[in-house]
């Protein structure tokens, strides 16, 4: 079972002042090592949180906001892109149509024979 962050302070600290009044380490040194300990604690922490709070925002849907900057100046490039696209498009649909028509009007003489 894990201990809490408590318990986990606590058991930490337990530990640091039998060293200091049994004389293994001077104030200093237990100073030290607190510090140390809890400047690694604290970014344990942080990754721990940022880990939490990207999963969570990516289950509701959100993006980044690096992700959306990036899409935005992507759609703005698609649009000022000339329209090629749009021609060629319609001129697609333009040559369809006369082969619907030519097709309907083969299936217009087939029905009056």
């Amino acid at each position: 079972m894990a201990k809490t962050p408590a318990s986990e302070l606590f058991t930490t600290l337990k530990g640091y002042f039998n060293q200091l009044t049994e004389g293994e380490r001077t104030p200093t040194e237990v100073a030290s090592a607190l510090n140390d300990w809890a400047r690694d604690s604290a970014e344990s922490v942080k990754a721990k949180i940022a880990e939490e709070v990207e999963a969570t925002v990516s289950k509701m849907g959100f993006v980044k906001r690096e992700e959306y900057e990036e899409l935005q100046v992507r759609v703005a490039k698609l649009e000022s892109k000339p329209a090629k696209s749009a021609k060629s498009s319609s001129v697609k649909s333009t040559a369809k149509k006369p082969a619907k028509k030519i097709a309907k009007k083969s299936v217009a003489k087939k029905a009056s024979k």
